[in-house]
């Protein structure tokens, strides 16, 4: 069976509930945000620019290599349309986890919450000019995009929307309303994110039987192309001189994305295209699954090496209770 026959059971009420969690998700990360977490990219500009162009530029352009190394054989080049969500998830910004997976493995949080903010800036315009870029290089990946004429520009004004307005709300509240935005960002970041899971597994529930169909294939590329992306923030931090701490920061901003919103311009944009939303949908998933393990893993290591006493690190409950 063509692969783009299977069909997403997303109807067009719950893909209104995910734009309006995303935004939900978007606005509690802006609360957290203030003007003095910029200073990181003064302080530290080296591992705030270096973990965004591993993210923005090495982690997609080594998605598209993956592809095409792919395409040399028929047994083991990708679908157009699983080519094409590969290289939309690689295109997303750091997803909204992954500042509480950082601080749970003992990396550095502020560097966290800094990059997570320039990112999802930054995403503004490179999620729609990664995605168009890249997908425009793969003669497949390409016809598609022709075929559904998916023009940057609109992309662009729909990520403005679903990002950009929470975010600039979010901050500004903060900025003018420090006092409210203190007694509102705790419940809204339990709510956003349980929401957030709730709402995949449940789409993993409707559609239970596509996924279990495809599951040996799928799983495979969700897992290998995260893994790589941890891999590439990791080593390329470590092979710039930064600290561990920095190192396992930018792997898990690299390696956990944004797939609410590769969910949203999927439904948007890609609905017929049953592989692409596959692909999108199981990452919303194993990266949760993924950055956990490997932030538990992290966190285990630091604990054995640490010095009684000595614990420059903040209690990981400070994270939820700011």
């Amino acid at each position: 069976m063509d692969i783009d026959s299977v069909q997403i059971s997303f109807d067009s009420n719950t893909q209104l509930v995910l734009k309006l969690i995303l935004g939900f998700i978007i606005f509690g990360v802006a609360l957290d945000i203030k003007v003095a977490d910029f200073n990181e990219v003064v302080k530290n500009p080296k591992a705030v620019f270096l973990g965004l162009f591993l993210q923005f530029a090495i982690f997609p352009a080594m998605t598209f290599l993956l592809i095409w190394a792919a395409s040399f054989s028929p047994s083991t080049a990708f679908y157009p349309s699983v080519a094409l969500g590969m290289l939309l998830v690689a295109s997303c910004p750091g997803g909204n986890m992954s500042n509480f997976f950082t601080h749970l493995a003992k990396g550095n949080t502020a560097l966290s919450v800094s990059m997570s903010a320039v990112s999802t800036v930054a995403a503004l315009i490179m999620t729609p000019l990664n995605f168009s870029f890249w997908g425009a290089l793969d003669p497949s990946t390409n016809e598609l995009l022709t075929e559904l004429s998916i023009d940057a520009v609109d992309m662009l004004i729909t990520i403005t929307i679903l990002l950009g307005i929470p975010l600039l709300t979010g901050m500004l509240i903060s900025h003018y309303m420090s006092d409210f935005a203190d007694r509102i960002k705790k419940p809204m970041k339990y709510f956003s994110i349980s929401f957030f899971v709730i709402l995949i597994f449940g789409a993993l529930a409707a559609n239970f039987e596509t996924f279990l169909a495809y599951i040996g294939t799928f799983a495979f590329v969700v897992f290998l192309q995260n893994g790589m992306a941890i891999l590439i923030g990791y080593w390329g931090a470590k092979g710039a001189g930064l600290a561990e701490r920095d190192c396992k920061t930018v792997a898990i901003e690299v390696g956990i994305q944004n797939s609410g919103l590769g969910l949203i311009l999927f439904f948007q944009y890609f609905s017929t295209l049953g592989g692409m939303g596959i692909i999108v949908a199981w990452w919303g998933m194993w990266h949760m699954i993924s950055g956990l393990t490997i932030a538990l893993y992290w966190q285990r290591k630091f604990m054995k090496t640490k010095t009684v006493g000595n614990d420059p690190h903040e209690p990981i409950n400070h994270l939820l209770e700011s």
